[in-house]
């Protein structure tokens, strides 16, 4: 008799469940562990990686969308410092760290590392409004510089007033939503997710990864980078991500070639053979900067800090004649408003021309004759022993 054949059971009778169900006190205590690590994860990392701060310390040009640490770096003032917030005209485009603004007013003034640079490579007010109000809560109740580029307002496209869509720095740091900026068309997503980040250290955080240790890319674009090499065997697919993680924050270069008397940049604009420009000025009741420096002041003001705001230098030798005026009357709007609201300032008057870089930018020897004419001048030394 054949051997008798089993047949198996139905495929719906096999059952595999690999679920595993949570309780509600299990979940409670995901929530705790993720909440944990959301919140130390940044906390422990100020504590692990070395940031090397001196008195002519700014933030390095490769890291100027690295907010988590401008945040870092305004929380290690010291009470009887003050602080310089502009834009590259603060920061020094063209010179080395010892030869800004602030370096300068410290060494002239007789107190080495008081004036702190705290300027950002390409900001402007609609920008630089965001940062403060986000990243530079530690300012608050001290003095505090201002510095007005009215380079921002020299044409639609730069006041981004323009309707045509424009590519600008530091869009995370502008109002997504209100005021509208005509030239910012980013999306939804784009948008809500600059908002998120704002109110997220554990998202600035790694934000401060990418920018600080992957050429501001996130790790999967970092791997598929090649970075010019030659031959696969040298771009990022074959490097361990973990490696380029040095917990110590990039420091800027000893010779950076682009800056610095020996840089081929640092010298005078009339050197290139070009001639004057002609600006297309923003009227100040329509210009979005020039309201975004307004609510930029009294939002320090708020915070109990006793601003001073330098107005200048411009390069005036590089306006054309035919719309000298219109700066004119720019800059004077500018100078009633802050007397108006009785805001401590000062019009800086044009360097002579081979001072300048380019319309707005000093170079070496222009910061230190700024220095020389701030520290001289009535209302900054009233600014500066008044407490």
């Amino acid at each position: 008799m054949a051997d008798e054949i089993t047949t198996p059971a139905p495929a719906a009778e096999m059952r595999f469940v690999n679920a595993m169900r949570l309780t509600a006190r299990q979940w409670i205590a995901v929530a705790v562990i993720v909440t944990l690590v959301l919140t130390l994860t940044p906390w422990l990392w100020k504590k692990c990686e070395r940031f090397d701060t001196g008195p002519d310390y700014r933030i390095p040009y490769a890291l100027s969308k690295d907010y988590w640490l401008y945040e870092r770096r305004i929380e290690r003032l010291a009470p009887a410092d003050i602080v310089m917030l502009g834009d590259s005209v603060i920061w020094g485009e063209y010179v080395r760290p010892e030869a800004t603004l602030a370096h300068f007013l410290s060494v002239q003034s007789g107190q080495p590392g008081r004036f702190v640079n705290g300027g950002v490579n390409g900001l402007f007010p609609l920008a630089f409004e965001g940062l403060v109000r986000d990243y530079a809560a530690a300012v608050r109740g001290r003095k505090v510089i201002v510095h007005l580029n009215l380079l921002w307002m020299s044409s639609p496209k730069a006041d981004l007033s323009t309707p045509k869509e424009e590519r600008f720095n530091h869009a995370d740091l502008v109002p997504q939503f209100s005021p509208r900026i005509p030239c910012y068309k980013a999306d939804l997503n784009r948008r809500l997710s600059a908002s998120f980040e704002r109110h997220f250290p554990f998202v600035q955080w790694a934000n401060h990864l990418q920018v600080a240790y992957f050429g501001q890319m996130n790790i999967l674009a970092w791997t598929l980078d090649d970075e010019g090499a030659t031959t696969p065997e040298l771009s990022n697919a074959y490097k361990n991500p973990i490696k380029q993680i040095t917990f110590t924050v990039p420091p800027e270069p000893d010779d950076d070639p682009e800056r610095g008397p020996a840089s081929p940049r640092h010298k005078p604009w009339s050197a290139s053979g070009e001639g004057t420009t002609r600006f297309e000025w923003v009227a100040p009741d329509q210009s979005l900067q020039w309201a975004a420096f307004q609510r930029l002041v009294k939002l320090l003001q708020s915070r109990g800090n006793d601003v001073l705001v330098i107005v200048g230098p411009f390069n005036e030798h590089i306006i054309s004649s035919e719309n000298r005026l219109a700066f004119l009357r720019l800059r004077g709007v500018a100078d009633e408003w802050l007397a108006q609201n009785q805001i401590a300032h000062v019009i800086l008057e044009p360097l002579p021309s081979m001072l300048y870089a380019d319309a707005s930018h000093p170079l070496t020897a222009g910061y230190e004759m700024l220095a020389e004419r701030l520290l001289r001048d009535a209302a900054f030394q009233k600014w500066m022993n008044a407490r």
